[in-house]
């Protein structure tokens, strides 16, 4: 294969753009449903779904048309208006998830900042915390972007060094230890707990059976807001509609994003009740995409798809076939640990240090055979196909999993 177009691409990028990023050498050029194809034609399973934010497959049809219809017509307004569109939306997604108001952003990492503003402004006049003691708790390994609001929360060196000084009123406490949360929530100025229920960039890090509910328990005990995160785990990723869904509770705040948009446009959204949304007042808190028309038309249709194709069961499904396959080889595997995950949301963890390349080459190995995929903290690697994946690209998929993996070996 002649490459050479994939290198000009690859170069102009290194030569024009800051140095943020460290792709796999792949330039891709097409998607369509489970797959994506290269600029020199070659066609890959996308075992990434752009970080789960195309859930519902690569330019889906649907999303597509709402996506060209709406632009057609009228794509911002800012909010310094009404439009015709935004209400409707806002009906659709309370609806959908159960809950009475939403505030529409554009990012994941706007959800999060938006849901730490809230759950301040709630402690504050509602929990009645003493003015700029307000704290909220996280848990180490959680990711949740790259501002200077979510770095501060976080424990990864190479999202901290050299970006401080750090927002105030944060704890950091161990992910899955319940204890230590009981021990935070004695102080009554915390007014949250923010937590993603899986793990994601950390390495799809799967809690304890209990601790989710627990934690909401313990939070609903000390009059504290629990916020989930489930930028990466919503949407049906996990088989379920959110994540929460799985240990039968409904978090305070719910952060939305990624998938969201089925991959098409940014769009995120925080959804809460009344009491706690309505803390925010006129001028407090905004932006002049959020909630924008095209937005909110492109949202409404990649939960139509969601609903109508019955994604959530699809990725359940698939998601234990995939685990299954998967788990009768590692017992011969030299190189694997363990296969994690829940729905379609799952990784392999290699039994070789973060600082080995290992689970690189892997992937590298993987792009060659017709699978892309990508490695977090260095010994493990992600695998996060779009759901609407079927049995028979599972098997193939996973006979290109094990075919690069032995031939690693």
């Amino acid at each position: 294969m002649n490459d050479s177009l994939s290198n000009n691409f690859i170069e102009l990028e290194e030569k024009y753009g800051a140095h943020n990023y460290h792709p796999l050498p792949v330039v891709l050029k097409k998607g369509e449903g489970v797959y994506v194809w290269d600029v020199e034609g070659e066609k890959y399973f996308d075992f990434l779904s752009a970080y789960s934010a195309v859930n519902q497959g690569h330019c889906h049809p649907k999303i597509i048309k709402a996506l060209i219809d709406q632009a057609s017509t009228l794509t911002l307004t800012s909010r310094a208006f009404h439009n015709d569109i935004l209400g409707e939306y806002e009906k659709f997604i309370t609806e959908f998830f159960g809950y009475d108001k939403v505030l529409p952003m554009n990012t994941g990492v706007e959800g999060g900042e938006t849901a730490v503003k809230l759950a301040r402004k709630w402690g504050y006049l509602s929990k009645g915390i003493p003015k700029n003691k307000g704290k909220i708790i996280f848990v180490q390994g959680n990711f949740w972007g790259r501002t200077l609001a979510a770095i501060s929360s976080s424990d990864d060196p190479l999202s901290t060094n050299d970006f401080g000084p750090f927002m105030p009123g944060y704890e950091i406490i161990p992910y899955n230890d319940l204890s230590s949360l009981e021990e935070s929530l004695k102080d009554p100025n915390v007014a949250a707990f923010m937590v993603e229920p899986i793990q994601g960039e950390a390495g799809v890090v799967v809690p304890d059976d209990d601790y989710l509910f627990k934690a909401y328990e313990l939070c609903k005990k000390n009059n504290v807001l629990f916020i989930a995160d489930e930028v990466q785990t919503g949407i049906a990723r996990t088989g379920k509609l959110i994540c929460c869904d799985h240990h039968g509770f409904k978090p305070d705040i719910l952060i939305l994003g990624k998938a969201l948009s089925g991959g098409v446009f940014p769009v995120s959204a925080v959804l809460s009740s009344n009491e706690v949304m309505l803390m925010i007042k006129p001028g407090e808190h905004g932006s002049t995409f959020g909630g924008n028309p095209l937005g909110c038309k492109v949202a409404m249709a990649a939960l139509s798809v969601i609903k109508d194709e019955n994604l959530s069961k699809n990725s359940e499904l698939m998601g234990n076939y995939f685990r299954e396959k998967l788990n009768k080889y590692i017992i011969k595997s030299k190189i694997i640990n363990l296969v994690r995950g829940k729905g379609l949301l799952n990784a392999i963890v290699i039994n070789d240090h973060e600082e080995s390349n290992t689970a690189w080459d892997i992937c590298l190995r993987l792009k060659e055979n017709g699978l892309l995929a990508k490695p977090t903290h260095g010994n493990i690697i992600r695998f996060a196909p779009p759901l609407i994946i079927n049995k028979n690209q599972i098997d193939q998929a996973v006979g290109i999993i094990i075919k690069s993996v032995k031939g690693y070996e």
